[in-house]
């Protein structure tokens, strides 16, 4: 892994860690409307950040600067065929 992915796997763990805490409680007694927003929230985020991941890696491999590689918005990436 190149030392320019720390920071996106960074923000990515601390997005899954606060993921889960809010799904541990959605199974127990559910969540308020706050928490139901922020989780989608969450899993748009990490869309982001996965996607800007790939792309910075993209770029390294094919020897362009992985620093070029900007979010692109949640429109955009949420569009996208799995």
């Amino acid at each position: 892994m190149a030392s320019s992915d720390t920071d996106p796997l960074a923000r990515i763990d601390r997005l899954i860690a606060e993921e889960r805490e809010l799904r541990s409680r959605a199974t127990g007694s559910g969540l308020g409307d706050d928490d139901k927003r922020r989780l989608k929230d969450l899993e748009q985020r990490l869309d982001q950040c996965w996607d800007l991941l790939r792309r910075r890696r993209a770029n390294s491999e094919f020897g362009v600067d992985p620093d070029q590689a900007r979010t692109r918005p949640v429109s955009e990436v949420e569009s996208y065929q799995q």
